[in-house]
């Protein structure tokens, strides 16, 4: 039986290096970064709906939405932000479901499919999925990833992971938690572990809450 799994985490916690240390190994892989891009494409109806919401100033000549502006506009306004995210997120999952669908029809063999999904706590869509594996770092490690990332000051990286769940409160819906604070290597050591056992004690049902850590 497919178990499908969400990978998550928080901005700067290394959630993309995680699924694709899965891809590699052999799952199947959504991008749902890739899937809240073409929720919000130009004529769609979130495309619409967020125009209504926050003006004609969010689009760029092209029709696409300014990311840059509207997260300006997101990070002053937590109301504005639960607007875009009540929009974006029911989009993203209808898109998540029918793709994991259609990878259970072309590979009705795949054991594993692993569905990045960074906002997937805030959102409330834990129980879509067989497993919760959590990419997680400490706090200070967060902050300067995300300083560095993103070439800010303290404050502005402090504001950015303000829009998201602390990681050390998501800890307790995780099943699985790979430890991202070492090296790429024990990063892959624990990704292989996980992925077998994962395949092993798949059954549909939810898994023992374990934590693999280094």
């Amino acid at each position: 039986m497919t178990v499908v799994a969400a990978i998550t985490g928080g901005i700067g916690s290394g959630k993309s290096l995680v699924y694709r240390l899965f891809l590699e190994l052999g799952a199947f892989g959504i991008d749902c970064d890739v899937l809240s891009r073409e929720a919000v494409r130009p004529c769609t109806r979130a495309w619409w709906l967020l125009i209504e919401h926050f003006g004609r100033d969010i689009v760029r000549r092209d029709l696409e939405l300014d990311r840059k502006r509207l997260r300006e506009i997101i990070v002053a306004d937590s109301a504005r932000r639960k607007y875009l995210e009540a929009v974006i997120h029911p989009e993203v999952m209808a898109m998540c479901r029918a793709r994991i669908e259609a990878i259970k029809k072309i590979e009705p063999e795949a054991p594993l499919i692993v569905v990045d999904m960074p906002l997937l706590i805030e959102a409330g869509f834990m129980a879509e999925f067989d497993a919760v594996i959590l990419v997680y770092v400490s706090e200070a490690e967060q902050l300067k990833r995300v300083m560095e990332r993103e070439g800010i000051d303290e404050r502005g990286a402090r504001e950015l992971i303000a829009l998201q769940m602390p990681l050390d409160e998501k800890l307790k819906f995780a099943d699985v938690v790979i430890n991202n604070e070492g090296t790429i290597e024990e990063t892959a050591r624990q990704v292989r572990r996980a992925f077998h056992e994962l395949i092993r004690e798949g059954s549909g049902q939810k898994f023992k809450k374990r934590q693999l850590h280094t």
